[in-house]
Formats: C-alpha cells, structure tokens, sequence
C-alpha cells in the first residue's frame, strides 16, 4: 500500500526551495520527535547538499523522554547531523535551538545571517518563529499544511528567518511510516482510513505503553488484549454507540486519536532507532 497526499502548492515550494536553499547561511530542519524518521524528508538531501543543516526535534513534550535521547544520539553518532530537541513554545528551548544552529555561521554586522526553516507540514515551523519573534507573525494550526508560501522575519543580532510552507513527497511508502504520519495528524485524516489509524495507534500503545493505557482508561482492567477489544472497551466508557447499543468504532477511533495526539495518554514515541531496518537506512 502506498499512500498518495501532495497538494498542489507543495509543488511550488519544492521549486522554492530547491532554489533557495543555497541562498541559507543554514536550515533548521524541524521533525516530529515522537516520528523523527517518518518526519524526515528524503529530498532534504538534495534541497541542502551544501548547505549547513540542524535537526530540530520538535514537541518533545509529547514524546517518550528516553526515546528521544536514543534519536538524538543516532543522528549525531549514526549521521554525523547536529540534532538538539526541543518545544517550540518554549523561549528558552526555542532560542537556544536557533544559538545551537547559528553559532558555527560567521557574524558579520554588514550581513545578516540567512536561517531557513523547513520540513515536513505540522512540525512547528510556524510556531517556532512565533516564539522567537516573540508575537504572532505567522498562522498556526493542528491542521497540515497551513503555510502556504514563504514568510520572512527580522529577529535580533542581524538574523533573517525564513518560515517555508510543509512540504511531503508525492508517494509515501512503507505502510508504515504513512500511519506514523496520518497518526501525529502531519497528513490529513482523509489521506487514510481513520479507523485504520486507531488501530495503527491501539496497536503501538498495547504493545509499548500499556501503563500509560491504564492511567488513562482506568475501566481498561484487565487490559484487552488487541486493538478492537481496546477500541471497543473505549467506545462502551465513552458512551461511542449507535443504535442497539453497537460499538460506533469510528467515534472510539476518534476518541483515542484525540487523546493521543493530544498528549493525554503520556508522552509516547512512535518510533525509536532500533525500528530501522537496513532497506530503511539505505535509503536515506
């Protein structure tokens, strides 16, 4: 199964981008810390052959602490790519993430220095220069794709940010890395079945994170033992019926995807390093 999502004006930003990423002093390359593999475009490569580049692990907060460091540790070990994590609503983090960035690019006082932010949609490439202009300049949303072109921002110490739109490839494969995305909402809930990616979900969270289940859902007792009797279980507590008393399984489905990529089930990693198989590393 491949899965095919590519709006129109990602077209026009891969041109941008092809053409202007060299224009960047460097790029801050924003991922999903809870998917930091499937948030990862594969044409970064290309857009930023010679280019200095940084990987932002955004929303930490939602992702699995110990996971994280094990990301962190595989990109600056394994790629020999700078990687820091951060929240992008946080000052603190934030400016750090763009010191952590800048600080290998020569100040000159009669140039500024040209930071390009890019990546996959909905990582916080928008919320990012919010926080750090410290004011709302560019729209924001849990909704893909809400950048739609370009946007440049004065910020101090004679630095240039460039928010880019989110841009995906047009066929993404394996199934796998689709569900991770569709699950974190980084594609549109229309891209794949929705109950499909509850089930992806109650799958990953019964095998890795039951505890996590069970603070949650405390009716869950005993724990079910697959995803439909946990979508089931959740559908009956939350009152998801239709007539009869039947189980509405797309209502229980949105139910636990809410709660999920809300972060009201704990912080919770999709992916870790130890997921990668060799055909997936090769082709990065």
């Amino acid at each position: 199964m491949t899965i095919q999502w590519f709006p129109g004006h990602m077209r026009e930003t891969k041109k941008w981008l092809l053409q202007s990423a060299a224009k960047a002093d460097v790029i801050m390359e924003m991922l999903d810390a809870r998917i930091p593999l499937a948030s990862e475009n594969p044409w970064m490569e290309k857009f930023c052959r010679h280019t200095r580049r940084v990987k932002i692990l955004n929303k930490m907060d939602l992702a699995d602490p110990r996971v994280t460091e094990q990301w962190l540790t595989f990109f600056e070990k394994q790629r020999n790519v700078r990687a820091i994590a951060i929240d992008a609503t946080d000052r603190f983090r934030a400016a750090k993430a763009l010191e952590y960035a800048i600080e290998r690019v020569p100040h000159n006082r009669a140039r500024k220095r040209k930071v390009m932010v890019a990546g996959i949609p909905n990582t916080g490439k928008s919320t990012l220069l919010n926080t750090l202009a410290g004011k709302k300049i560019a729209k924001t949303g849990n909704t893909p794709a809400i950048t739609r072109h370009q946007q440049r921002t004065g910020l101090r110490n004679n630095i240039d940010m460039y928010d880019t739109p989110g841009i995906l490839w047009p066929v993404i494969e394996p199934p796998q890395r689709a569900y991770a995305l569709a699950v974190t909402g980084a594609i549109s809930d229309t891209a794949l079945d929705f109950q499909d990616i509850a089930w992806f979900a109650a799958r990953l969270l019964l095998h890795r994170y039951p505890e996590q289940l069970r603070a949650r859902y405390p009716f869950l007792d005993p724990l079910p033992g697959d995803e439909a009797g946990l979508l089931e279980q959740i559908g009956a507590a939350r009152g998801c019926l239709k007539a009869k008393g039947q189980i509405d399984f797309h209502k229980a489905a949105t139910v636990l995807i809410q709660d999920f990529r809300s972060g009201k089930i704990g912080r919770i990693s999709v992916e870790t390093p130890f997921d990668i198989s060799d055909d997936e590393e090769t082709k990065q």
